[in-house]
Formats: structure tokens, C-alpha cells, sequence
């Protein structure tokens, strides 16, 4: 459970190896200071920040941002440190704001490496500061606690170091301040062509409000006149970032509820933030080819692989799969796909507000045409018509150039990343699946399928999810309606329904270690045993699938029983007293045909199942027609909207959470004619049988 700390709240820390998410309303610095027992900081040696971001145990941002990733090792530290202060400042002589009053107040999280939230901290009462300790990590009688602390100095940086007793701390201070707004500390350098381009170490973060009206905040190009289309986010300075209102849901859609890097414990919270404009840097005469991916690096990426060849002259350097910051090869692969995911939803964006502004702008100098009599008839009117349109034309085909290089970018980095994911990540036609063994610890996440754009078709972003689940599933199998325009069949829809359950249930126990993911199923009227049948044969599952309304009342029964025992445990601080016997590991209940076979008690369990289970390992996946359940009105309300709405067939109901694109989801299925289903299970069952003697 997260703590909401107030100032001077302290709190233990759980582990050692930590993140901390900073979010706010602008771009900021962030670092941090090593501190004795005294709180002293020694030497600028002792001092992380964007000039210097590793030091042992330490890792901080290389710019600034409105979000910001740090991480932390306690056990790296040298024993001399029994203090970490995380530092927050504006960037001074920009020409953003220069004291904390005047923006939103920051939020400081500290998260495991999981993602789940320790403690969060929002900074309040800031006036004319504009530097500011966030927390303090501190040792005490050999543990680690965390507190807020919240101090903030109206003198800047500097004032700031100096109250830690740092001799050079005005010095320090100018040069992260020049750092910054020189961008000597960028982890991307520029390009030397064009002098115009410039480069930024941070990916956007933004969420913006809309650009209507006139003034877009940027120079016409030359030969346009009036306000100019957005740009992508991998486009050149000059033409602004795309303004698109970051609401979730529109178009009847829905978020994935699995936060990506730099949102997970802090949904909600961010800002806007600062947009990088970096492309691929080129190599210099003679030095080494930088790999790093042009807007997604936060911290030290990870040491390209020397296999890969060099790109030529001229051209963007060739896209490595890992290409992120994180602990592991599975986290930097999972923070890149949600790179990925999050460049396309913002490019796009920028197309299509692009197209927007074209289009009223071309409607307004038509208008202005029409308005005025001399103008309706004669050579003059039909030249101003046809000079509209070309101008449209010209900005339409601009903004097509831009989304075209950037599509061709990530789908070059999708044609690398793709055959590098791990099992748990992979489509299942990925030769991965050929040589899987069942793991010895759990993924960080898990892939449902896939999301694409009618702008770039080409590219699918794996829908990643975290592990464990936070929300169970429910496989819709209500009357859909294709892409197309034609409507399936509804038998059909039901078939595909439970084979898609069937394949998600598959790979949750391919990733998990042997004896910690337990499958129940419901099948009331009997109706899914064609496609339960993988599950069934290869004896993966818990028991046989419950029949009639008695076997849906017995299973519903022993895992409602389970949640209120574990529960108790949890709540009474005896997590150990379970009874002997009781099945500790993850479970998965599927749900066929409901409400069939459902009274009003079965109901409720299967809604306190919903509500409660999550939390202590019992999740549900419902394969079901909403339509089916009309009869409970609004009672079943809350059942549906606690679960993360997948399809069997392609349907664009799925929203990304910063700009609110509808997303086409697919889910992930096995190749007609594939045998890696049942190959993948069978190993899961052999070694299952050691667990269940």
C-alpha cells in the first residue's frame, strides 16, 4: 500500500534498489547529494547531477524534464554515506518559470523496481524558491528509511549545496546550470547539420492543451504566412510540438491500465512537459557511432552491441534493441516498446493536427473568398480559391513527410526490437517460443496482443502489461462488428472469444515458475470444451472445468474463501498463518458463458472476487456478452468497468494515455496449424508435477 507522506513523515524502505519518480509542471533539474553521518557532503565528487549522473549506487537524469527517472542501489553506496537527498531546481536564464510558486507543485515517488509505489511526497507550500530537497534516503541503525523533507531555497542551487556544507558550491551550481542550458550534458549530441537542429537526451512527455486560432508560437516558415502546422516529435526546431488534449477514453475507448516508464505510481500526475527535437546524430570523423535512440534516454543507455555494423555516411544510426535505461535486458526492452508506443501516438498526433489546421485554415481563406462580393465571380476569386488550396496542399504534404520518416524510423527499430523480445513478450510465431523452458522467476510484464494506427498500419506495438495483474480481464464476445463494416457471426464470436481467453491463460503459465499460476475454469453449460481442450489435455489445470450451477458455486465458494483467508493474514500482520495446504500461488479463474449457471449469490462472489481479489493473487478472466447480463441493470456496472476490456477480433476501443488516440487492438493469437501451444503446455505440465504430489 502506498504512504502519502507529509513533510518530516518518515518511513522504512522495504529494499535497496529503488527508483525515484519525480513529476511536475515544467521541465526541472534533478539530482542528487551523498551526505556523511553529519549530512555533509564531502566534494562535488559526492554530487550527481545532469554534468555527472552516475556515481555509485546512483544514477540521475542527463536533462531537464517534467518527468524524471532515478535509480537508486543502497547497497552500492560506499559505506561512508548514510544520506541520499534528491534536489529538484528550475533551470536558470530560460525562459521558463523561475520560482517553484508559479507552476504545479512536484510529485516525488518512491517505487520499487516493479513499478509498485513505496511512498509518494507532493511538494507544497513553494513560493519563491526555485531549488529544493525533495527526500532524503538515510541510514539509521543499519536500515534505510526515506522522509520528506520538502526545504526549499529562494537562492537557487546554490544556496542550496551551501546549506549542505559543500565548499564549491556556488561554482558546482553555475556548472549544472550551464550544463543544461548549454546542453553539455545531453546523452544525444547534436547533428552538425543543420546549425539550426538541436538536441535533447529526454523523450517528450508532454500533455498539452489544443493549438487553435492564430498563433501556433512559432515563425511561419518562408512563403507561408500565418500560424504553422505541428510538428512530430522527431522534427526539426521551429515548427512546435503537437497540442493535443492527453484525454483518455474518447471515442468510447479505453485505456491499457499498465503503466509504461515514467508513469507507473504516478498516472495522472505529469504535467507538461519539454520536448527534445533530437534525430539520429552522425558520426564523427574517425569516432565511434552513437546507437543511442534519439529521444528516449534519461540515463546511461546500455553499451551498444559491436556486431552491429555501422550505419553510412550520412544516414541515422541503426536502431539496437535495448536501446532504454533499466536494470535488465527484459526492463530496457519493456521501456522501449512503451518508447515506441509513446513516439507513434505523439507523431501521429502531429499529423493529424497538422491535416486539422490545414483544413480550417483553408476553410477560413475560402470563407474570406466568398465573403466578399468582388471575389465570387472573375479571374481574382478563382486565383485566391486555387491559391488556398495549394497552400493546403503544401502544408498536408509537409506534415505526410514528416509522419513518413518517422513511421520508417520506428518500423526499422520494430524490425529489431520485435526478434529480441523475451517468451512473455513475443507473438507466439516467434522462434523464441521453440526453445522456451519454464522460468525460474516472473516476467515484468506480459504481451496481449497488439495495438496499431490507420496512419501506419505496418507497425504493431506489443501491448504490454505488468505482472502481477492489477484488473482482471474480460474477453468480449458480445456481437462485433469488423473493421470492415461486416458483422460476425455471434457462435463465432463466442468460439474466438475462449480461444483467445484460452491463449492468454497459456502464456500467464508459460512466464510464471512452475507451482506459483494455478487455472480454474467455469463452464456451466459445457459449451467452450472444443476450446478448452489444449487446457484439459495437457492437464495444466487445477481440476477439470466446474459444469452446472453446483460446480460454479464450489469454485466460487473455495477462491472466496481463499481471498478472505489470505486477508485476514495480511490485516492482522501474520502473513505466515495461513492454513497448511492452502495453494499460495497466483490464480486465474476463466468465467465462460456467464451469467449462465449464475444465481444472485454467485453473482456477488464473482463481484467481491472483481473488487478483492487482485490484491492477494485471485484474478478473473471473463469471456462474456455484456448483453447476456441486461437482466442485473446497473448491478453488474461496476463488474465491467473493473476490468480491462480486450476482443477477439480487431476493434478500435483501446486508448494510449497521452494524446487518446483509438488504437486498433488485435489480440495475440496462435498461428492457425501451430503446434507451439501445445508444446509450451505440455512442459508447463511436466513441471508442474513435482508441485502438485
Amino acid at each position: 500500500m502506498t504512504a502519502e507522506l507529509t513533510r518530516g513523515q518518515n518511513l522504512p524502505l522495504p529494499r535497496a534498489r529503488l527508483e525515484i519518480r519525480v513529476s511536475a509542471g515544467t521541465p526541472i533539474v534533478a539530482g542528487a547529494t551523498l551526505g556523511d553521518e553529519n549530512g555533509t557532503v564531502q566534494g562535488v565528487e559526492w554530487v550527481a547531477h545532469p554534468g555527472r549522473p552516475t556515481l555509485p549506487g546512483l544514477e540521475v537524469s542527463r536533462q531537464a524534464a517534467a518527468d524524471h527517472r532515478l535509480a537508486v542501489d543502497l547497497e552500492a553506496v560506499p559505506d561512508a554515506v548514510h544520506r541520499v537527498s534528491v534536489l529538484l531546481a528550475l533551470p536558470a536564464g530560460g525562459t521558463g518559470p523561475a520560482r517553484f510558486g508559479a507552476v504545479a507543485a512536484p510529485f516525488v515517488a518512491v517505487t520499487g523496481l516493479d513499478g509498485d509505489e513505496v511512498a509518494g511526497y507532493t511538494i507544497t507550500g513553494l513560493e519563491a524558491e526555485s531549488a529544493v530537497v525533495a527526500l532524503e534516503l538515510y541510514r539509521r541503525q543499519g536500515a534505510w528509511k526515506v522522509r520528506a523533507v520538502g526545504q526549499g531555497y529562494a537562492g537557487g542551487l546554490a544556496e542550496l549545496l551551501t546549506d549542505q556544507n559543500l565548499p564549491q558550491a556556488h561554482e558546482l551550481a553555475g556548472n549544472i546550470q550551464d550544463a543544461v542550458a548549454g546542453g553539455l550534458a545531453r546523452s544525444v549530441p547534436a547533428p552538425p547539420a543543420p546549425p539550426a537542429r538541436t538536441a535533447d537526451g529526454n523523450r517528450s512527455r508532454q500533455t498539452a492543451a489544443p493549438a487553435h486560432g492564430e498563433d501556433h508560437g512559432a515563425a511561419a516558415p518562408q512563403g507561408v504566412t500565418g500560424p504553422v502546422p505541428p510538428a512530430s516529435p522527431y522534427g526539426p526546431p521551429g515548427v512546435p510540438d503537437p497540442q493535443t488534449p492527453g484525454v483518455p477514453g474518447q471515442h468510447g475507448t479505453q485505456q491499457p491500465y499498465s503503466g509504461g516508464p515514467g508513469d507507473s505510481g504516478t498516472a495522472g500526475r505529469s504535467a507538461a512537459g519539454d520536448s527534445g527535437t533530437a534525430g539520429r546524430s552522425a558520426a564523427p570523423a574517425g569516432g565511434p557511432i552513437d546507437y543511442s535512440h534519439p529521444r528516449r534516454q534519461n540515463a546511461a543507455p546500455p553499451p551498444p552491441p559491436p556486431a552491429v555494423p555501422p550505419a553510412a555516411p550520412g544516414q541515422p544510426a541503426r536502431p539496437v534493441a535495448g536501446d532504454a535505461t533499466g536494470w535488465s535486458m527484459e526492463e530496457r526492452l519493456y521501456n522501449q516498446v512503451w518508447g515506441m508506443f509513446e513516439d507513434l501516438a505523439r507523431t501521429t498526433a502531429a499529423y493529424r493536427s497538422a491535416v486539422d489546421f490545414a483544413d480550417s485554415r483553408m476553410e477560413k481563406e475560402l470563407d474570406r473568398v466568398l465573403s466578399d462580393p468582388r471575389g465570387r465571380i472573375g479571374g481574382q476569386g478563382d486565383a485566391a480559391r486555387e491559391a488556398a488550396r495549394a497552400r493546403h496542399a503544401q502544408l498536408v504534404s509537409q506534415a505526410q513527410e514528416v509522419l513518413d520518416r518517422d513511421v520508417a524510423q520506428l518500423a526499422a527499430e520494430a524490425e529489431v526490437v520485435e526478434p529480441a523480445l523475451p517468451a512473455a513478450y513475443a507473438r507466439w510465431d516467434n522462434p523464441v517460443w521453440h526453445a522456451y523452458r519454464v522460468p525460474m522467476e516472473m516476467p515484468m510484464a506480459l504481451r496481449l496482443g497488439d495495438l496499431h494506427l490507420p496512419e501506419s498500419p505496418r507497425i504493431s506495438i506489443p501491448l504490454l502489461v505488468r505482472l502481477p495483474l492489477e484488473r482482471g480481464l474480460w474477453i468480449d464476445s458480445g456481437r462485433a462488428t469488423s473493421l470492415d463494416g461486416s458483422f460476425a457471426d455471434a457462435h463465432e464470436i463466442r468460439r474466438l472469444g475462449l480461444e483467445t481467453a484460452v491463449a492468454h491463460a497459456a502464456r500467464l503459465l508459460a512466464v510464471h515458475p512452475a507451482g506459483e499460476f494455478t487455472v480454474h475454469v467455469i463452464d456451466p453449460a459445457g459449451s467452450g470444451t472444443q476450446a478448452l481442450a489444449p487446457l484439459v489435455r495437457t492437464g495444466v489445470l487445477a481440476a477439470p472445468p466446474a459444469a452446472g450451477a453446483a460446480g460454479t458455486a464450489d469454485v466460487l465458494a473455495r477462491l472466496t474463501q481463499r481471498v478472505d483467508l489470505v486477508q485476514m493474514a495480511l490485516r492482522g500482520g501474520a502473513p505466515d498463518a495461513l492454513p497448511p495446504g492452502l495453494d499460495t500461488s497466483q490464480q486465474l479463474l476463466i468465467v465462460n458463458d456467464f451469467p449462465h449457471g449464475f444465481d444472485d449469490r454467485a453473482v456477488n462472489q464473482l463481484r467481491y472476487l472483481a473488487d478483492e481479489g487482485p490484491a492477494v493473487g485471485v484474478h478473473l478472466m471473463m469471456v462474456a456478452d455484456r448483453e447476456d447480463s441486461a437482466g442485473y441493470g446497473p448491478l453488474l456496472d461496476p463488474l465491467w468497468r473493473s476490468l480491462l476490456r480486450l476482443t477477439p477480433v480487431a476493434d478500435d476501443h483501446l486508448a494510449d494515455p497521452w494524446v487518446g488516440h483509438a488504437w486498433t487492438y488485435e489480440p495475440s493469437l496462435v498461428p492457425p496449424g501451430s503446434q507451439v501451444l501445445q508444446q509450451v503446455l505440455t512442459q508447463v505440465a511436466a513441471a508442474r508435477r513435482p508441485w502438485d504430489r
